[in-house]
């Protein structure tokens, strides 16, 4: 019984910690980013744009005035996997401490997902 316990423990911590989310739901989800970011263009707004954000390091955009906060995650190695990307938009200020993102991380973890696996299917601009 105890192998038994020990097997099942160690499957459910190797899963991931987020399952893969909806690309469909994650668009809509965006609707809440929109009146700051944007996706279809890089151009900035409020914040940066968001194309191509997952995989990008942190304060990259180049006509963004960032805090001074995400300028140092970035230069300390900060780069938006969809690890890091759950993390902040869950708790921004937490994940990145000083950061000037207004939003406080009312999202579920399902909307989370959703809204990470819709980002990935944005290409970075050329």
């Amino acid at each position: 019984m105890l192998r038994l316990l020990t097997a099942l423990c160690l499957c459910v911590t190797a899963a991931p910690s987020w399952a893969e989310g909806d690309a469909a739901r994650g668009e809509r989800a965006f609707s809440k980013c929109s009146a700051c970011h944007s996706i279809d263009h890089p151009r900035t707004r409020l914040g940066p744009h968001l194309m191509g954000v997952v995989g990008r390091p942190a304060g990259a955009v180049a006509d963004y005035k960032y805090s001074q906060a995400m300028k140092d995650a970035g230069g300390n190695g900060l780069v938006w996997t969809e690890e890091k990307l759950h993390a902040f938009l869950y708790s921004p200020k937490k994940t990145v401490p000083g950061t000037a993102m207004r939003f406080f991380g009312l999202w579920s973890d399902g909307e989370i997902d959703d809204l990470i696996a819709y980002l990935k299917t944005v290409q970075a601009p050329e």
